[in-house]
C-alpha cells in the first residue's frame, strides 16, 4: 500500500485556495524586498570596511550583503519556503543575490507577480563557488584529483635532517608544509623548505611553503618547582614572575613568561589558561613584579608547567603589536623561503597595513607571498569582514583553535569556527582548520572517537592543519582517506546524494 495518501480534492476550498495564493504572494513580496535590503545596504558596510567603492570585488558585494541579511532572524521565513519545496536560503553563503533571485522566479511562477530581476543561470548561481575553487588554487595549487581538500603538516625541526621523512609526509597526501618561526631558525627554515621543494619535484607537484610569524605569543619561559613537585590540580597556587623564578614557599611552582611586562597588566580576579587551556586559573594577589594565581580547573591528573608552552589572558588588556622585533628580523629570511605567510594575532584591519610596511621594509620577496591571518583572538572575529576586505594580497584564514578557544572559552569555540567558515565563503576566502586535528593519533599513534569527527567535520574547509608528532605521517593517510570519502558526501554545507551503499 502506498504510504502517501493525497487529501481528498473535495476537501480544499476556494476559501482555503485563496488564502494559498494570499500567503504565496506575502512571501513573494517579503523575497524582493530582502533582495532590496541587502542591495541597498552592502555599500554602507563596505565603506565601513575602508574599501574604495570603485575597488569591490564581486565577491565582498555578497559578503556585505550576506552580513546585511543575517542581522535579521530568517528562521520563520526558511520554514515558510521550504513547506513550499522551495530554497531555505541555509546554503546562501557564496550565493546571495543569485539565491533571492531563484526563489523570486519560482514565486512568481507560483502567484503569477512580477521579478524585479533575471533570474540567474547555473553559471551566475554557482559563480562566488568558483570564485571560492580558484581562491583555494591560488593558495595552495591544484587540487587532487580525488578530493578537495588540502593537508597541511606543521615541520620539526629535525626535518631539516631528514629528507626521507618530508618525503614520506609528501607520499603520504601532504600538500602544504608548515614552518614555525617560533621555533629554529633561518637555517633549520631554508633546510626543511628545500626538501620540501625537493619532494615536490620527485613526485610531480609544487608543495607550498606556509611560515608562520611568531607574534607576540606569550609563552612560559622559566620554570622553578619544588622536588617531586608534581602537577597542578584545582585548589594549587603557582606564581608569574618578571624577574627570574624562584620559590618563596607559597607555591610549588613559579614561572617567568616570554614577555614579562604583561606580569604588570594582571590584576587580581583576572583569569589565565595555559596550554590551549588545559588549565585555568584566577589572580588572587598582585604586586609590581609578580601575580599569584590559584588553578580552578585542570585537565583530568593535572598539568605541569613546561617552557615553551602558551600562555593566555582572555581579561587582561595587553596593547601588543602583533608584529614584535623578532618578526621584522624573521620576515628578511621569509621572504627568501615561503609562499604563504603566516600573521598571528592579527585583529584590526590597521594591522594588515602594518604588515605590508614591514614586508617592504624586508627587502623584495623570492615569489609572490600569499597572507593567512591566524584568527585566535576575539577581536579578530568581530573584525573578520573587514579584514577580508582590506588584504592587498591572496588570503587565507586559518581558524588557530588553540588560542581561540582559551580566549573565548571552550563552549563557544565550536560556534565560533561555524560562523568563520560562513563568512569566509561568502567572502570567498580559504578557510585552514587548525590545532589538534588527529592530535592522539599524531602523538600516540591511536585516534579518539570524538577527533575523528572533528576530522571529518574538516572537510567543509579548504585545508586542514596537522601538527608534528610521531605517527604524522600515518595521520596524514588517514586524513587522505577521509577527506576522499567526505568528499562524496558533503561541499561546504550541502549534503551531496551519491548512491548509498552501506543498506
Amino acid at each position: 500500500m502506498d504510504a502517501h495518501v493525497d487529501s481528498p480534492a473535495q476537501n480544499v476550498t476556494p476559501q482555503d485556495i485563496a488564502a494559498e495564493d494570499g500567503a504565496n504572494t506575502a512571501l513573494f513580496e517579503e523575497i524582493k524586498a530582502l533582495r532590496r535590503e541587502a542591495t541597498d545596504a552592502a555599500p554602507a558596510l563596505i565603506a565601513g570596511f575602508g574599501v574604495d567603492p570603485a575597488a569591490i570585488r564581486p565577491e565582498l558585494f555578497n559578503l556585505a550583503a550576506y552580513l546585511a541579511l543575517r542581522h535579521r532572524d530568517l528562521r520563520p521565513l526558511q520554514r515558510k519556503l521550504m513547506a513550499r519545496g522551495l530554497s531555505s536560503l541555509g546554503r546562501m553563503e557564496s550565493r546571495v543575490l543569485p539565491t533571492l533571485d531563484a526563489v523570486a522566479h519560482a514565486l512568481a511562477a507560483l502567484t503569477g507577480g512580477a521579478t524585479e530581476h533575471a533570474a540567474p543561470t547555473e553559471e551566475e548561481f554557482f559563480a562566488g563557488e568558483n570564485s571560492l575553487i580558484a581562491a583555494t588554487d591560488l593558495l595552495f595549487g591544484p587540487p587532487r584529483a580525488y578530493r578537495r581538500g588540502r593537508i597541511m603538516v606543521t615541520m620539526p625541526g629535525e626535518a631539516a635532517d631528514d629528507a626521507d621523512f618530508v618525503l614520506a609526509l609528501a607520499k603520504a597526501g601532504m600538500d602544504v608544509a608548515r614552518i614555525n618561526c617560533a621555533h629554529d631558525g633561518p637555517d633549520v627554515w631554508r633546510a626543511i623548505a628545500a626538501h620540501v621543494r625537493a619532494a615536490g619535484k620527485t613526485l610531480g607537484r609544487d608543495i607550498p611553503v606556509l611560515m608562520d610569524i611568531a607574534g607576540p605569543k606569550i609563552r612560559v619561559e622559566t620554570v622553578a618547582s619544588e622536588k617531586k613537585a608534581g602537577k597542578l590540580a584545582p585548589g594549587d597556587l603557582f606564581r608569574l614572575t618578571i624577574d627570574p623564578p624562584e620559590l618563596d614557599g607559597r607555591a610549588r611552582f613559579a614561572a617567568s613568561v616570554s614577555l614579562p611586562d604583561i606580569v604588570t597588566r594582571l590584576e587580581v580576579g583576572h583569569r589565565v589558561r595555559y596550554d590551549d587551556g588545559k588549565l585555568e586559573a584566577v589572580v588572587e594577589e598582585k604586586s609590581a613584579t609578580e601575580a599569584l594565581l590559584r588553578v580552578v580547573k585542570a585537565k583530568a591528573g593535572g598539568a605541569k608547567l613546561k617552557p615553551e608552552k602558551g600562555v593566555n589572558l582572555p581579561d587582561t588588556a595587553l596593547g601588543l603589536s602583533p608584529l614584535t622585533t623578532k618578526d621584522e628580523t624573521d620576515l628578511k629570511t621569509v621572504i627568501g623561503v615561503a609562499d604563504m605567510i603566516g600573521y598571528s594575532f592579527v585583529s584590526r584591519p590597521d594591522d594588515l597595513d602594518l604588515f605590508e610596511a614591514a614586508l617592504s621594509r624586508a627587502g623584495e620577496p623570492a615569489r609572490p607571498l600569499a597572507l593567512i591571518a591566524k584568527i585566535e583572538q576575539p577581536e579578530a572575529v568581530r573584525n573578520l569582514p573587514a579584514l577580508i576586505a582590506r588584504a592587498r594580497r591572496p588570503f587565507g584564514v586559518m581558524i588557530a583553535r588553540g588560542d581561540l578557544a582559551a580566549e573565548i572559552g571552550f563552549e563557544r569555540l565550536a560556534e565560533m569556527q561555524e560562523e568563520i567558515l560562513w563568512i569566509c565563503e561568502a567572502a570567498g576566502t580559504p578557510v585552514i582548520w587548525a590545532t589538534q586535528v588527529l592530535e592522539d593519533l599524531v602523538k600516540d599513534g591511536v585516534p579518539s572517537r570524538g577527533e575523528m569527527t572533528d576530522a571529518a567535520m574538516a572537510a567543509r574547509a579548504e585545508c586542514v592543519m596537522l601538527n608534528k608528532g610521531p605517527a604524522v605521517v600515518e595521520a596524514v593517510g588517514l586524513i587522505d582517506r577521509l577527506f576522499t570519502r567526505m568528499d562524496d558526501h558533503v561541499f561546504k554545507k550541502t549534503p551531496t546524494l551519491r548512491a548509498l551503499q552501506s543498506w
